[in-house]
């Protein structure tokens, strides 16, 4: 069967993000389930499938406050008796993200992977990473900014906890750098996100208002379901991120706003359909229809039984099928005609 795509395709990232829950096992196993195609029903062609896994990378010595890592974190989501060691329990080694990147290539995805500091940085020269992702709680970290705008990477920028404001400043940085090859995600880091609150038309918008011709806008997204980001591949996202877990019902804060692997694929394939389906901003008919055309549209038929002799009125005709007659505009043609037998009524007006 054909891999078919469309022109212009949606780049999909599939976000573990710390629903490994710690363990590179867990994370192989999404992984695993994550290499599957979409198929067409109508067609049987085969769909592209996710393009991209994405995993986050924290430093400890670089992300909390002492009194942050000593705070009681007791929930029925905690790992660990204080948040430091809930966090340190959910990290993955660098060692460890070395081995799932030459995992995640091996199996055709690309690798993306979010730094939440400077040190993390460090993994690119462990790890062959296709694009570097910010999180939007690090649009104000301007030295981690800086110190991307340094890497030749393509870099995709979350706006979820970011006001216009915010994003103009953090975009000031790459290009002060000279470095264009940003995309940024529409998002709401809400988990799992209210409805009422995504303001879709944010996508619009920065299509719009922001910044140059070589950025793409995309969605990050956290709600529930599938239909809110194929909603945002029709209003024009280049790039969907979208969380991803075994299991909804697992122990962790992300589970429960992340999709489960059949509802991933689900949205997979219905991204992939409305690919197709988008066209062009044109309208004409398409040869598919030429065979119901033929059996649905109308033609022009007699209306009543005319003997032998009639002159033909235009009260003495109407529209039947099927369609492979002469039409309305071609009653000029008949009327004043006169019969040269009888004509039974519901008769197609033969072509002239």
């Amino acid at each position: 069967m054909s891999l078919i795509k469309a022109d212009k395709e949606t780049y999909i990232i599939a976000e573990i993000g710390q629903n490994h829950n710690g363990d590179i096992n867990i994370a192989k196993k999404i992984i695993d389930q994550l290499d599957r195609y979409p198929y067409d029903e109508i067609t049987g062609n085969r769909l592209n499938r996710v393009n991209a896994i994405k995993l986050t990378k924290r430093d400890l010595t670089e992300e909390l406050s002492a009194e942050g890592m000593a705070k009681p974190y007791i929930g029925k989501n905690s790992f660990g008796k204080t948040y430091g060691e809930h966090r340190e329990f959910l990290e993955l080694s660098y060692e460890e993200h070395a081995e799932l990147a030459v995992y995640i290539k091996s199996k055709g995805f690309d690798f993306v992977e979010t730094f939440c500091s400077v040190k993390t940085l460090g993994l690119l020269g462990l790890v062959d990473v296709d694009k570097i992702k910010v999180a939007s709680r690090d649009l104000t970290n301007i030295p981690l900014l800086a110190e991307i705008a340094k890497h030749p990477h393509d870099v995709i920028l979350s706006t979820g906890m970011a006001d216009y404001g915010t994003l103009a400043n953090a975009l000031d940085i790459f290009q002060d750098n000279d470095k264009y090859n940003v995309s940024i995600l529409h998002c709401l880091s809400q988990y799992p996100a209210e409805y009422s609150r995504l303001n879709l038309n944010t996508i619009k918008y920065l299509k719009h208002k922001v910044f140059l011709d070589t950025m793409h806008i995309g969605y990050s997204d956290h709600s529930l379901g599938t239909h809110i980001p194929v909603a945002a591949v029709a209003l024009g996202a280049k790039i969907i991120e979208k969380h991803v877990t075994l299991d909804t019902n697992m122990k962790g804060t992300d589970h429960a706003g992340s999709a489960d692997i059949e509802t991933f694929h689900k949205m997979v394939h219905d991204i992939r359909t409305l690919e197709l389906a988008m066209g062009t901003e044109s309208m004409s008919r398409d040869e598919s229809v030429q065979g119901a055309r033929e059996k649905l549209e109308r033609s022009l038929a007699v209306n009543k039984d005319l003997p032998k002799g009639h002159l033909i009125q235009e009260e003495d005709l109407h529209m039947i099928s099927p369609g492979n007659g002469l039409k309305w505009e071609d009653r000029h043609k008949v009327i004043g005609v006169r019969t040269d037998h009888f004509v039974p009524k519901n008769t197609l007006i033969e072509k002239q």
